[in-house]
């Protein structure tokens, strides 16, 4: 009776482990253990409630696959066209068969949602955050996420329909504080999305959530494309959304 217990008990712990679809590691930077998938893909990011970031430390060329001889889909860069360190999401990792370690990617490029393998070589030390944005088009609001945890939400000005904000996954670049009375309001955000159109950011192209010298046109439409927030909303989000802050805008 006691080899029967033993048995049933042997067995009963085989399908309580088969039930586990990934395994657990230790982590790059000590939280938030990632999760192992079945191709020995290592979870960098869930981009709800924990994503891991890094700057580009050389201009590596950035592969469809974690292959050296893969295609080459990007290139890393230093800098953000305003001059800001370049900011990279990171997604997951794993190694190759010579034992080298690569690291996908999303890439601040056109066209927006490109992703690539690149050498962990190529990047710095990883950064976590657990904050995540959400603009929703629709309703003309933002919601910024800490821990899945509502901690801010404001109405919006978005993109016209003639220059739309683009839908799509991103994240926070750079931050920085305008000076003088501009019509960006007193802070800004640059975030990893391009228009395809035009755009009221300065650089050229890429999508910025910024203040306003015109509050009465939000909530509205009134933008080339970047998203406007009253100027005491901006001050409250640029407190709260760090760097390597994941946007998702629907």
């Amino acid at each position: 009776m006691r080899s029967t217990a033993i048995a049933g008990a042997l067995a009963a712990l085989i399908v309580s482990a088969a039930a586990v679809p990934a395994a657990r590691a230790s982590s790059p930077d000590g939280t938030e253990p990632p999760v192992i998938d079945a191709d020995q893909r290592v979870q960098l990011s869930d981009e709800q409630t924990y994503t891991r970031w890094a700057y580009a430390v050389t201009r590596g060329s950035v592969r469809a696959r974690p292959l050296a001889r893969s295609r080459h889909v990007g290139q890393l860069r230093l800098l953000t066209e305003d001059g800001f360190p370049e900011v990279y999401l990171l997604l997951a990792s794993r190694r190759d068969a010579h034992g080298i370690e690569w690291v996908r990617a999303r890439l601040p490029q056109r066209p927006n949602g490109v992703t690539g393998w690149v050498r962990r070589s190529a990047l710095g030390a990883f950064h976590l955050v657990h904050t995540r944005l959400v603009v929703d088009r629709r309703a003309l609001r933002v919601t910024l996420y800490d821990r899945g945890k509502v901690r801010f939400r404001a109405r919006v000005g978005v993109g016209a329909p003639g220059t739309p904000t683009p839908a799509g996954s991103f994240w926070v670049r750079e931050r920085f504080r305008v000076r003088g009375h501009s019509l960006y309001g007193t802070r800004a955000i640059g975030t990893s999305a391009y228009s395809n159109t035009l755009t009221d950011w300065p650089g050229g192209g890429v999508i910025g959530l910024h203040g306003t010298s015109e509050p009465g046109l939000i909530p509205g439409r009134p933008s080339h494309g970047c998203i406007r927030l009253k100027n005491r909303d901006i001050e409250r989000l640029y407190e709260l959304a760090r760097i390597g802050t994941p946007l998702l805008i629907k």
